[in-house]
């Protein structure tokens, strides 16, 4: 299992026992999530911004409108920081101060570049495509030249990263123990319902598969 070197940026300092540099478990964590928070700095205003993304070997894709001003300042090569975050529980303690939440995160620092060469582009954005709804590029219309001229695609090299997790039970104080109040774990997990049908289909139109069966990646947790 390879292992990403720790840096002063991704070393953590609080609960470092939860600290975790493995290549192939941020990886997953990253597969599982549809969307990360890209936090940077312009005129000493920090900024932090929601938006999809999608990995594809050892780099991030991030994409959006080419008006985007969070896109044309990454692109200039500035120093930017991505993370994600899973909730897979509720922990419910017997005091109200040790009450946490179980979670997979992953932070990475670097610095992004704009994708210019065309092939490279489309197939950055078939891997956007394959992160959502894996199997729906072939489906859809690929863009045309002026979509991708409207659209800016970053890429972020998975070089600097560290991921932290919690798992398990509630950490009571030891005298808590005997306390009687109920405690444990409420699961969570993001599941897909029924997809619903664009009103401009032809009647009798049936959905895809994909659509039908859809899942996230399972998760190794």
């Amino acid at each position: 299992m390879t292992k990403l070197p720790q840096t002063p940026r991704t070393t953590l300092k609080r609960l470092p026992q939860r600290g975790n540099y493995d290549r192939e478990l941020i990886n997953q964590i990253l597969d599982e999530v549809f969307l990360c928070h890209v936090g940077f700095v312009v005129h000493n205003q920090p900024f932090v911004i929601p938006t999809g993304y999608a990995r594809d070997g050892n780099k991030l894709f991030i994409h959006g409108s080419h008006a985007s001003r969070m896109l044309r300042t990454l692109g200039q090569g500035i120093e930017v920081c991505v993370t994600v975050t899973l909730i897979d529980g509720l922990v419910l303690a017997r005091s109200a101060f040790h009450h946490s939440m179980n979670y997979r995160s992953v932070v990475v620092f670097g610095r992004a570049a704009v994708v210019d060469n065309p092939d490279e582009k489309l197939a950055a954005l078939r891997a956007l495509s394959d992160h959502m709804i894996p199997g729906r590029w072939e489906d859809a219309r690929e863009p045309n030249e002026r979509e991708l001229q409207l659209t800016t695609v970053l890429s972020l090299p998975l070089e600097e990263a560290s991921a932290k997790v919690r798992t398990g039970p509630p950490l009571d104080d030891e005298e808590d123990y005997e306390l009687n109040v109920w405690a444990g774990v409420i699961p969570l997990r993001l599941v897909a319902d029924a997809p619903i049908a664009d009103t401009r289909l032809p009647e009798n139109s049936e959905p895809p598969n994909y659509a039908v069966k859809y899942r996230r990646p399972a998760s190794k947790r």
